[in-house]
């Protein structure tokens, strides 16, 4: 979409406010709004923005040594609109959306998640591979009862239902509808497995535009709730009676001239290429390392529970939901990897070119992945494979470990998220829980 197309779309619309908006490396949408007749003014010259948004954790707690504070002065980084990300918000009137990329002194801004994104796939590109992905995301609706959350859906063993049981208020439809308008090729929506958890699944797209998607489908989500007198979380696993939310993400890569999946090989082991099995040894060989970015926070960890359908053990597997690495049985076109580790909870842009960056290793260094598991592998011997990291220290500690991936992510983001990450840390080990009082308080 070029310039005069959205100037014509903002007239004939009649928009009268856009939000340009940002992913920071929560993956919070941040951005102000503009009077639409400013926004040439702001394509050309951007919005400011301070630099310390990335210094911030989720409680308002800016923290030293993250390179983007103290460091910096405090100084400006500016957003600028990406055209061909440019939607109308169906649910506000008169207003358009633009997601923008972030720049400091005339240079991309190295801490952003979008920018590492665009760093990656521009590899990929070199080499003649365009990576294509697809993210599933599932999420939790809640009833604000006073200080208490209530499941929207409150009753148990409704998974693949959808009906005004499942849904009263017609949320679900509501949202899906709603991506529909603003561009989403919707596949299908339905309850999960736990009460008021759903997942709304559309098309697979190159990986920068299901970024962006992923990114927009979880504030429209929330907005959504919101608006209907609901509550929607992307939580890992916001209560303790139910399990967890991922986000699986799926891969495959075409050929950037004639756009031939290039992961279906007819005549290769079980149908794969010799480049797809490169592409999952790779993400194993890098798995504990991802993990920080897979699972970004305190409470994602409280998903990886054995015989929850998340990760445990680090394995792969064919159309096998207890492993690491799950490969479909489709091939042909539909011929891909998905990862299952990552919580619901990621930043998509983090996730997306981290699982990219521990691929392109494997590529480069035609590693093998070896046999795939087949069976339950929750029932196996402790012991017998690898587990992830259960804990938000330990998989920041993996990370720095790899040099690799942090070669490939570079300094800046690897310094300003695990500076953050080993701060949230610090502050859960020493906050006293309502469990903690509970359990010890009486006998000890």
């Amino acid at each position: 979409m070029d310039k005069e197309e959205v100037l014509k779309r903002i007239k004939e619309a009649r928009v009268d406010t856009v939000r340009v908006e940002f992913p920071d490396m929560h993956g919070v949408n941040r951005g102000k709004i503009v009077p639409a007749k400013r926004i040439e003014e702001v394509l050309e010259e951007g919005i400011n923005c301070a630099k310390p948004t990335f210094a911030l954790d989720l409680n308002y707690n800016v923290f030293s040594g993250t390179g983007t504070a103290e460091e910096v002065d405090y100084a400006d980084m500016t957003i600028i609109p990406d055209l061909a990300t440019f939607s109308l918000v169906p649910y506000q009137n008169n207003t358009a959306r633009i997601i923008g990329d972030l720049y400091a002194d005339g240079e991309l801004f190295a801490y952003s998640p979008r920018s590492l994104l665009k760093k990656v796939l521009k590899r990929y590109k070199e080499m003649g591979l365009d990576p294509i992905a697809a993210v599933e995301l599932e999420f939790f609706v809640f009833k604000q009862n006073g200080a208490a959350f209530d499941y929207y859906c409150d009753r148990p063993s409704n998974v693949y239902t959808m009906t005004p049981r499942t849904d009263p208020s017609d949320l679900v439809r509501t949202i899906q509808n709603t991506l529909l308008q603003m561009g989403f090729d919707v596949l299908y929506c339905n309850h999960e497995f736990f009460q008021g958890q759903y997942e709304i699944n559309w098309k697979h797209s190159d990986a920068l535009s299901a970024a962006d998607q992923a990114f927009t489908f979880k504030g429209v989500c929330k907005e959504l709730a919101a608006i209907n007198g609901l509550y929607a979380t992307f939580m890992g696993r916001p209560k303790s009676e139910m399990g967890g939310s991922g986000c699986h993400l799926h891969f495959s890569i075409n050929d950037v001239k004639t756009g031939k999946n290039l992961f279906d090989d007819p005549n290769g082991d079980q149908g794969m290429s010799t480049l797809m099995r490169s592409f999952i040894a790779g993400q194993m060989a890098h798995a504990k390392a991802m993990t920080a970015f897979f699972a970004p926070n305190i409470n994602s960890y409280k998903r990886y529970v054995l015989g929850n359908f998340a990760p445990y053990y680090l394995a792969c597997g064919l159309d096998n939901r207890t492993t690491y690495i799950r490969v479909p049985r489709e091939r042909g076109k539909a011929t891909r990897v998905e990862n299952r580790a990552a919580c619901a909870s990621v930043n998509p842009y983090l996730a997306l070119a981290v699982g990219l960056i521990a691929a392109l290793d494997g590529i480069e260094k035609k590693m093998d992945p070896g046999e795939f598991y087949v069976g339950d592998i929750y029932r196996e011997e402790p012991g017998k494979f690898e587990t992830v990291p259960l804990y938000l220290h330990e998989a920041v500690v993996e990370l720095k470990k790899d040099a690799v991936l942090c070669e490939a992510i570079g300094p800046e983001i690897v310094k300003n998220f695990t500076t953050i990450k080993m701060g949230e840390a610090e502050r859960f080990r020493t906050h006293v829980t309502d469990w903690e009082f509970s359990e010890y308080s009486y006998h000890l």
